[in-house]
């Protein structure tokens, strides 16, 4: 069983930043993508960014050049460095593991969310 916890989230001013972190337990292994998410308020649930096992990073085209994603080696962490916030960031943001389970296909493990709040 795979357990995610998210951290670092609160509130900041526009032009702000702010980390996430996200801290993996469990039996992270045959991964296919590991990723930040958020759940804007009102709005269905977007991809923020993610990041393959090789360590190639997609990004929406919202937060690219803003959003960094990054992990340690171990994967026993997951990071979002964002920068320049802006009030339309402000969402739930959820930790996503999406690992190959054996007979199966891939399979999505969430984090319970960290609201990220930005003010104008």
């Amino acid at each position: 069983q795979v357990q995610l916890v998210e951290s670092g989230g609160g509130l900041v001013q526009a032009g702000g930043s702010l980390r996430l972190s996200c801290a993996a337990s469990g039996s992270v292994n045959n991964i296919n993508t590991l990723g930040w998410y958020r759940q804007p308020p009102g709005k269905p649930r977007e991809l923020v960014a993610t990041i393959t096992d090789g360590g190639s990073a997609v990004y929406a085209d919202s937060v690219k050049g803003r959003f960094t994603i990054s992990r340690d080696t171990a994967w026993n962490r997951l990071y979002l460095q964002m920068n320049n916030l802006n009030p339309e960031d402000t969402a739930v943001y959820y930790c996503n593991a999406n690992l190959w389970v054996a007979g199966g296909g891939p399979y999505d493990y969430w984090g319970q969310g960290t609201q990220v709040t930005v003010s104008s």
